[in-house]
């Protein structure tokens, strides 16, 4: 059956404040969405519904099973595939009239600007707190406005930063709320959970304050920070006071990487691999020959074997304590530490070592959900 823009939109145009000329500027809107998980599959969907002309989807993932719970416009048969291209044909089923293109390929401090350019509205739906201050700065130093949105289990931060207020200013960015990226690892989802509902809340937001922004109507999140707690249903919006120009970003993007973690080469030698570790586990009544600790940080989540000490990444002084409390431990202890996948564990371990150059502990290669 085919359908008309007019037949498509008509719930929408007849909100006097939107109406037929702001419909057309929806469809004459660019966005670029950074991040094709919880979040940004969901805001996705709503703004290519919405009309949103024009729609580029970067990720570098495939679906995996555990993301279906909350990434809910996936389906069993797309495990496996890329989700920016598994996004991109959806909304062509139910968008029509939305140009859509997508990228396979992980956004670099290479490649940021390349993605960026061409669209009006950039929409941070990442997991990764580097690749959060990359796009921030790059918006900043592009005069882009930026979609922000994160999650923490059961909580959610959204914000529009980086928004025109005037012929020459703009109002507030990430590092007016938080000026410097974490140097400790922080748990993502993967590790620590989270709810799905919050995700689609989060991810909901995220498309209304494009629409508002395009529309001109309502409050936009701008020169604040909204929080909100799913468990509650409360919301507290943290001001934000700007501090940060665009000659102090250009300053600290010339010297910043902006490196996650996740796609760091591991040092192999810190490392031991399932395979191995499975035959040691089975090598164990014999002889204990290591001790197992899981740094994942929900301590009574189900493992598939049994360790000795489930201390939570976040309390590092305590791993370090119940490591020092081990006898001998310069010498004759071994210690292998785990997580789910293979990125807290070979944190800690490093740090471990850095502080013990000559324990004996190694990171479970790739995590427990590759055992």
């Amino acid at each position: 059956m085919k359908i008309t823009p007019k037949q498509l939109y008509k719930r929408q145009t007849t909100l006097a404040e939107i109406g037929e000329a702001g419909q057309q500027r929806l469809l004459q809107t660019k966005a670029v969405i950074i991040g094709c998980g919880g979040l940004g599959s969901v805001a996705a969907v709503y703004l290519a519904a919405s009309g949103i002309g024009n729609m580029h989807m970067v990720d570098y993932d495939v679906v995996d099973a555990s993301n279906l719970h909350r990434q809910v416009f996936y389906k069993t048969d797309d495990i496996g595939k890329p989700k920016a291209e598994v996004l991109a044909d959806h909304i062509k089923q139910i968008s029509p009239f939305v140009k859509v293109s997508f990228s396979t390929t992980a956004i670099s401090k290479n490649t940021v600007f390349d993605e960026i350019n061409d669209y009006d509205f950039v929409l941070d739906c990442t997991d990764s707190l580097p690749i959060k201050y990359l796009l921030n700065d790059a918006c900043v130093l592009k005069d882009k406005a930026l979609i922000y949105g994160s999650l923490y289990k059961y909580d959610g931060y959204v914000s529009s930063f980086n928004i025109k207020t005037s012929k020459t200013t703009y109002g507030c960015n990430l590092r007016d709320a938080f000026p410097e990226i974490s140097k400790e690892a922080i748990p993502n989802c993967s590790e620590v959970g989270t709810l799905n509902t919050i995700v689609g809340i989060i991810g909901l937001m995220q498309a209304n304050e494009v629409l508002k922004l395009v529309a001109n109507i309502g409050k936009p999140l701008t020169n604040q920070l909204l929080i909100y707690n799913s468990l509650e249903n409360s919301q507290f919006k943290m001001k934000l006071k700007k501090s940060f120009t665009k000659e102090m970003i250009q300053q600290i993007f010339e010297v910043e990487n902006y490196v996650d973690a996740n796609c760091l080469v591991q040092d192999e030698t810190l490392l031991i691999s399932v395979e191995e570790l499975k035959t040691q586990l089975s090598l164990q009544a014999e002889s204990r020959s290591f001790q197992t600790i899981s740094v994942i940080e929900d301590t009574h989540a189900p493992l598939p074997f049994e360790v000795d000490a489930k201390i939570p990444f976040s309390k590092f002084d305590d791993i370090s304590n119940h490591i020092e409390q081990s006898q001998n431990i310069e010498t004759d202890n071994n210690f292998v530490i785990v997580c789910n996948r293979g990125i807290l564990s070979y944190t800690a371990t490093q740090r471990l070592k850095e502080k013990y150059p000559k324990l004996n502990i190694l990171s479970l290669k790739g995590g427990i959900t590759n055992y």
